[in-house]
């Protein structure tokens, strides 16, 4: 998922849209990466603990819901971009 964002923000330079939406998007989709590595790196605790296993499973499967969840106000966001897009054009 970390890789996903950061092709999308590779992506979106590539991409005539407006310069202050591409900074919102990529400063998202900087942010869902570190969710998602921590999400990664809890889940990876969770494996190796044996006393807090369970609580931080849960715990890193809440971050990665939460990093879904930004990724889907992204692709609302390009989508809502690329319909003005259009339109102009």
């Amino acid at each position: 998922m970390v890789g996903a964002c950061l092709t999308t923000i590779s992506i979106l330079r590539l991409l005539e849209i407006s310069r202050s939406l591409a900074l919102l998007i990529d400063s998202f989709l900087a942010l869902d990466s570190l969710v998602f590595l921590s999400s990664s790196f809890i889940s990876y605790l969770s494996i190796r603990s044996r006393q807090f296993s369970a609580r931080l499973e849960r715990i890193a499967d809440v971050i990665f819901l939460l990093g879904l969840a930004i990724m889907v106000v992204i692709g609302f966001m390009l989508t809502y971009e690329f319909g003005i897009l259009e339109i102009g054009h």
